[in-house]
Protein backbone atom coordinates (compact mmCIF):
# COMPACT_ATOMS: atom_id res chain seq x y z
CA UNK A 1 0.00 0.00 0.00
CA UNK A 2 2.81 2.56 0.82
CA UNK A 3 4.67 1.39 -2.46
CA UNK A 4 1.01 2.46 -4.42
CA UNK A 5 1.15 5.56 -2.45
CA UNK A 6 4.55 7.08 -3.55
CA UNK A 7 4.24 5.85 -7.02
CA UNK A 8 0.43 7.75 -7.23
CA UNK A 9 1.96 10.60 -5.60
CA UNK A 10 5.30 11.04 -7.98
CA UNK A 11 2.85 10.61 -11.08
CA UNK A 12 0.82 12.99 -9.95
CA UNK A 13 3.75 15.27 -9.04
CA UNK A 14 5.49 14.41 -12.86
CA UNK A 15 1.98 15.81 -14.03
CA UNK A 16 1.73 18.80 -12.27
CA UNK A 17 5.78 19.68 -12.77
CA UNK A 18 5.23 18.58 -16.84
CA UNK A 19 2.66 20.99 -17.05
CA UNK A 20 3.75 24.15 -14.80
CA UNK A 21 6.87 23.33 -17.57
CA UNK A 22 5.23 23.34 -20.79
CA UNK A 23 2.94 26.76 -19.52
CA UNK A 24 6.34 28.68 -18.39
CA UNK A 25 8.00 27.41 -21.92
CA UNK A 26 5.20 27.42 -24.21
CA UNK A 27 5.44 31.62 -24.76
CA UNK A 28 9.60 31.33 -25.47
CA UNK A 29 8.39 28.69 -28.09
CA UNK A 30 5.66 30.89 -29.92
CA UNK A 31 8.09 33.83 -29.89
CA UNK A 32 10.55 31.80 -31.55
CA UNK A 33 7.81 30.42 -33.81
CA UNK A 34 6.75 33.64 -34.72
CA UNK A 35 10.17 34.84 -35.76
CA UNK A 36 10.33 32.20 -38.18
CA UNK A 37 6.96 32.27 -39.96
CA UNK A 38 6.04 34.53 -42.74
CA UNK A 39 3.71 37.67 -42.43
CA UNK A 40 0.66 36.28 -43.91
CA UNK A 41 0.84 32.92 -41.76
CA UNK A 42 1.31 34.69 -38.39
CA UNK A 43 -1.64 36.90 -39.06
CA UNK A 44 -4.13 34.08 -40.55
CA UNK A 45 -7.24 33.17 -37.97
CA UNK A 46 -6.28 30.01 -37.75
CA UNK A 47 -2.81 29.82 -35.56
CA UNK A 48 -0.18 27.33 -36.34
CA UNK A 49 2.01 26.05 -33.90
CA UNK A 50 4.42 25.02 -36.15
CA UNK A 51 5.81 27.42 -39.45
CA UNK A 52 4.98 26.25 -43.16
CA UNK A 53 8.34 27.25 -43.72
CA UNK A 54 11.16 28.92 -42.10
CA UNK A 55 11.78 33.07 -42.77
CA UNK A 56 15.03 33.69 -41.62
CA UNK A 57 15.09 36.71 -43.78
CA UNK A 58 13.02 38.21 -40.90
CA UNK A 59 16.22 38.67 -38.60
CA UNK A 60 17.69 40.36 -41.83
CA UNK A 61 14.90 42.85 -41.87
CA UNK A 62 15.19 43.52 -38.03
CA UNK A 63 19.03 44.75 -39.27
CA UNK A 64 18.37 46.20 -42.07
CA UNK A 65 14.66 48.11 -40.27
CA UNK A 66 16.99 49.47 -37.89
CA UNK A 67 20.33 49.79 -36.30
CA UNK A 68 20.68 46.52 -34.08
CA UNK A 69 24.67 46.71 -33.80
CA UNK A 70 24.08 50.34 -32.12
CA UNK A 71 21.02 49.31 -29.73
CA UNK A 72 22.98 46.53 -29.02
CA UNK A 73 26.11 48.10 -27.91
CA UNK A 74 23.87 50.82 -25.96
CA UNK A 75 22.54 48.40 -23.65
CA UNK A 76 25.91 46.36 -23.22
CA UNK A 77 27.29 50.06 -22.13
CA UNK A 78 24.14 50.79 -20.10
CA UNK A 79 23.48 47.43 -18.29
CA UNK A 80 27.37 46.59 -17.71
CA UNK A 81 27.66 50.32 -16.07
CA UNK A 82 24.07 50.15 -13.92
CA UNK A 83 25.65 46.60 -12.86
CA UNK A 84 28.58 47.53 -11.96
CA UNK A 85 27.62 50.37 -9.65
CA UNK A 86 24.74 48.21 -7.85
CA UNK A 87 27.74 45.40 -6.92
CA UNK A 88 30.56 48.07 -5.85
CA UNK A 89 27.76 49.83 -3.61
CA UNK A 90 25.66 46.89 -2.91
CA UNK A 91 28.54 44.76 -1.75
CA UNK A 92 30.00 47.84 0.81
CA UNK A 93 26.61 48.51 1.99
CA UNK A 94 25.58 45.21 2.63
CA UNK A 95 28.97 44.72 4.16
CA UNK A 96 28.64 47.89 6.35
CA UNK A 97 25.50 46.91 7.63
CA UNK A 98 25.93 43.22 8.66
CA UNK A 99 29.71 43.76 10.02
CA UNK A 100 30.33 47.33 10.47
CA UNK A 101 29.84 48.98 14.09
CA UNK A 102 28.62 52.00 13.41
CA UNK A 103 25.30 54.59 15.17
CA UNK A 104 22.22 54.46 13.61
CA UNK A 105 23.21 51.23 11.91
CA UNK A 106 19.66 49.69 12.21
CA UNK A 107 17.83 53.53 11.35
CA UNK A 108 19.54 53.78 7.89
CA UNK A 109 19.35 49.77 7.34
CA UNK A 110 15.12 50.55 8.02
CA UNK A 111 15.06 53.55 5.57
CA UNK A 112 16.52 51.03 2.53
CA UNK A 113 14.75 48.55 3.40
CA UNK A 114 11.37 51.39 3.15
CA UNK A 115 12.66 52.23 -0.50
CA UNK A 116 11.80 48.67 -1.09
CA UNK A 117 8.26 50.02 -0.62
CA UNK A 118 8.46 52.93 -2.85
CA UNK A 119 7.64 52.12 -6.52
CA UNK A 120 9.70 53.41 -9.02
CA UNK A 121 7.00 55.60 -10.70
CA UNK A 122 6.68 57.40 -7.84
CA UNK A 123 9.92 58.89 -8.17
CA UNK A 124 10.71 59.50 -11.78
CA UNK A 125 9.39 62.47 -12.17
CA UNK A 126 11.55 64.88 -9.29
CA UNK A 127 14.53 62.16 -10.85
CA UNK A 128 13.95 63.14 -14.37
CA UNK A 129 13.44 67.25 -13.55
CA UNK A 130 16.95 66.52 -11.83
CA UNK A 131 18.65 64.72 -14.35
CA UNK A 132 17.43 67.54 -17.25
CA UNK A 133 18.87 70.33 -15.40
CA UNK A 134 21.91 68.67 -14.76
CA UNK A 135 21.93 68.55 -18.84
CA UNK A 136 21.93 64.35 -18.12
CA UNK A 137 19.36 63.70 -21.04
CA UNK A 138 20.37 61.75 -23.70
CA UNK A 139 23.40 61.12 -21.76
CA UNK A 140 24.99 57.79 -20.49
CA UNK A 141 25.63 58.86 -17.38
CA UNK A 142 21.77 59.65 -17.03
CA UNK A 143 20.87 56.18 -18.21
CA UNK A 144 23.45 54.48 -15.70
CA UNK A 145 23.43 56.57 -12.80
CA UNK A 146 20.50 57.07 -11.27
CA UNK A 147 19.65 52.71 -11.71
CA UNK A 148 23.23 52.83 -9.38
CA UNK A 149 21.28 51.41 -6.42
CA UNK A 150 19.46 48.18 -5.41
CA UNK A 151 17.82 47.93 -2.38
CA UNK A 152 17.06 44.40 -3.36
CA UNK A 153 20.92 43.51 -3.56
CA UNK A 154 21.71 44.69 -0.20
CA UNK A 155 18.92 43.33 1.26
CA UNK A 156 20.02 40.09 0.21
CA UNK A 157 24.00 40.18 0.71
CA UNK A 158 23.58 41.73 4.13
CA UNK A 159 21.30 38.22 5.38
CA UNK A 160 24.32 36.59 3.24
CA UNK A 161 27.25 38.36 5.32
CA UNK A 162 25.45 37.58 8.60
CA UNK A 163 25.38 34.15 7.74
CA UNK A 164 29.76 33.60 7.22
CA UNK A 165 31.10 32.10 9.77
CA UNK A 166 32.55 34.20 12.40
CA UNK A 167 35.83 32.22 12.78
CA UNK A 168 36.57 32.55 8.75
CA UNK A 169 36.33 35.85 8.90
CA UNK A 170 38.80 36.15 12.10
CA UNK A 171 40.98 34.10 10.31
CA UNK A 172 40.55 36.09 7.58
CA UNK A 173 41.66 39.13 9.40
CA UNK A 174 44.38 37.04 10.80
CA UNK A 175 46.08 36.62 7.47
CA UNK A 176 45.92 40.23 7.17
CA UNK A 177 43.16 40.93 4.95
CA UNK A 178 40.85 44.45 5.35
CA UNK A 179 37.64 45.13 4.46
CA UNK A 180 38.13 44.95 0.46
CA UNK A 181 40.23 41.72 0.99
CA UNK A 182 37.43 40.15 3.17
CA UNK A 183 34.67 41.22 1.13
CA UNK A 184 36.66 39.61 -2.27
CA UNK A 185 38.41 36.95 -0.81
CA UNK A 186 35.68 35.83 2.06
CA UNK A 187 32.21 36.73 1.89
CA UNK A 188 31.70 36.71 -1.47
CA UNK A 189 33.22 33.38 -1.94
CA UNK A 190 31.32 32.26 1.47
CA UNK A 191 28.07 33.46 -0.49
CA UNK A 192 28.71 32.73 -4.06
CA UNK A 193 25.64 31.14 -4.58
CA UNK A 194 23.51 34.21 -3.76
CA UNK A 195 25.60 36.72 -5.68
CA UNK A 196 25.81 34.83 -8.61
CA UNK A 197 22.09 34.06 -9.16
CA UNK A 198 21.35 38.11 -7.67
CA UNK A 199 23.76 39.62 -9.90
CA UNK A 200 22.00 37.65 -12.87
CA UNK A 201 18.91 39.10 -11.77
CA UNK A 202 20.72 42.74 -11.95
CA UNK A 203 21.33 42.12 -15.30
CA UNK A 204 18.08 40.97 -16.52
CA UNK A 205 16.94 44.13 -14.59
CA UNK A 206 18.97 46.29 -16.22
CA UNK A 207 19.34 44.67 -19.80
CA UNK A 208 15.24 44.44 -20.11
CA UNK A 209 14.69 47.61 -19.00
CA UNK A 210 12.41 50.35 -20.60
CA UNK A 211 10.75 52.77 -18.65
CA UNK A 212 13.75 54.53 -17.94
CA UNK A 213 15.14 55.10 -21.14
CA UNK A 214 11.96 55.45 -22.84
CA UNK A 215 12.03 58.58 -20.25
CA UNK A 216 15.74 59.67 -20.67
CA UNK A 217 16.39 59.51 -24.62
CA UNK A 218 14.80 60.80 -27.37
CA UNK A 219 17.48 59.68 -30.57
CA UNK A 220 18.95 57.43 -31.73
CA UNK A 221 22.64 57.35 -31.08
CA UNK A 222 21.53 56.93 -27.32
CA UNK A 223 18.60 54.38 -28.21
CA UNK A 224 18.63 50.93 -26.26
CA UNK A 225 17.69 47.19 -27.45
CA UNK A 226 14.38 47.57 -25.73
CA UNK A 227 13.21 50.76 -27.21
CA UNK A 228 14.36 49.54 -30.69
CA UNK A 229 12.10 46.88 -30.77
CA UNK A 230 9.21 48.17 -29.81
CA UNK A 231 10.26 51.41 -32.43
CA UNK A 232 10.20 48.11 -34.76
CA UNK A 233 6.18 48.78 -34.92
CA UNK A 234 7.02 52.16 -36.53
CA UNK A 235 9.32 50.96 -39.55
CA UNK A 236 6.44 49.01 -41.42
CA UNK A 237 3.56 50.60 -43.57
CA UNK A 238 3.02 53.45 -41.54
CA UNK A 239 0.87 53.18 -38.09
CA UNK A 240 -0.49 49.95 -38.92
CA UNK A 241 0.99 47.25 -37.10
CA UNK A 242 1.68 43.94 -39.07
CA UNK A 243 5.49 42.94 -38.94
CA UNK A 244 4.52 41.15 -35.76
CA UNK A 245 7.14 38.35 -36.68
CA UNK A 246 9.71 40.84 -37.20
CA UNK A 247 9.08 42.24 -33.87
CA UNK A 248 9.63 38.46 -32.45
CA UNK A 249 13.02 37.96 -34.48
CA UNK A 250 14.23 41.30 -32.33
CA UNK A 251 12.66 40.14 -29.17
CA UNK A 252 14.64 36.80 -29.53
CA UNK A 253 17.78 38.36 -30.41
CA UNK A 254 17.37 40.49 -27.40
CA UNK A 255 17.06 37.70 -24.67
CA UNK A 256 19.80 35.74 -26.43
CA UNK A 257 22.65 37.36 -23.57
CA UNK A 258 20.42 36.27 -20.99
CA UNK A 259 20.00 32.98 -22.49
CA UNK A 260 23.51 32.20 -22.64
CA UNK A 261 24.23 33.86 -19.18
CA UNK A 262 21.59 31.64 -17.50
CA UNK A 263 23.03 28.31 -19.42
CA UNK A 264 26.84 30.25 -18.05
CA UNK A 265 26.12 30.50 -14.74
CA UNK A 266 23.58 28.00 -13.73
CA UNK A 267 26.48 25.63 -12.23
CA UNK A 268 26.56 28.66 -9.66
CA UNK A 269 22.78 29.18 -9.10
CA UNK A 270 21.66 25.54 -8.46
CA UNK A 271 24.67 25.02 -5.79
CA UNK A 272 22.92 23.91 -2.26
CA UNK A 273 25.80 25.04 0.07
CA UNK A 274 28.39 27.79 -0.05
CA UNK A 275 31.87 26.71 -1.07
Amino acid sequence: MKKKKITLFSIINFIISTAIILVMIFPIYWMVVSSLMSQSELLSNVPKLVPSSLHFENYVNVFKRTNMFKYTLNSCIMTFGVLAIQLVVGLLAAYGFSQGKFKGKKFFYYIILGLMMVPGQVTFIPEYIMIAKWGWVNTFTGLIVPQGLSVFFIFLMRNAFMNVDKDIIEAGRMDGLGRFGLIFHVFIPMTRTIFTSTSLILFINSWNNYFWPKIMTTTEDIRVLTIGIAYLKQTYAGDIVANYNEIMAGALIASLPIIILFFAFQKYMFENKYI
